[in-house]
């Protein structure tokens, strides 16, 4: 089943701009290809599955480079972060966050006996808890937050 986002307002215009400014640097000709399908898309107001992964790129460089924020400001950066979580790896990032935060509910209310925070990659970390006998671990990664383990 093929998902469309609709782009409008900022949010379009952020990302009509950056897939733009990268086909404008993009030398190999397969991949201006599928660019130039990008900016068609954007410009179009709506991505599907087909260009929805190219666009979750597009977007994430520029906000880890400060690109959006740096051209677009604060409002740029705001309607870009809100295009992504509408995207297949945003709304997965959205919905693993849900689930994390439905199963840190089992330590309201609890005596927290520590909170350590492991680097264990390059921009990977994980958060442990343990509070009245439950052991909770949770991976914060680029792919969004997940428990990596559960015990009493």
């Amino acid at each position: 089943m093929t998902e469309t986002v609709t782009l409008t307002g900022e949010a379009r215009e952020v990302a009509l701009a950056e897939a733009q400014t990268v086909l404008g640097m993009t030398r190999d000709d397969a991949m201006r290809g599928k660019v130039g399908a990008l900016v068609a898309a954007v410009d179009e107001g709506a991505v599907d599955d087909e260009t929805a992964e190219l666009l979750e790129n597009v977007l994430e460089l520029g906000l880890q480079a400060g690109r959006i924020r740096a051209y677009y400001g604060p409002g740029g950066e705001q309607a870009a972060l809100a295009t992504l979580r509408k995207l297949p790896r945003g709304r997965v990032r959205s919905d693993s966050t849900r689930e994390v935060s439905a199963a840190l509910q089992a330590l309201a209310g609890k005596q927290l006996d520590s909170v350590k925070l492991a680097a264990v990659a390059p921009g990977a970390f994980t958060l442990s808890f343990e509070a009245d006998g439950y052991d909770l671990s949770v991976r914060l990664d680029a792919h969004g937050a997940r428990l990596t383990s559960v015990g009493t």
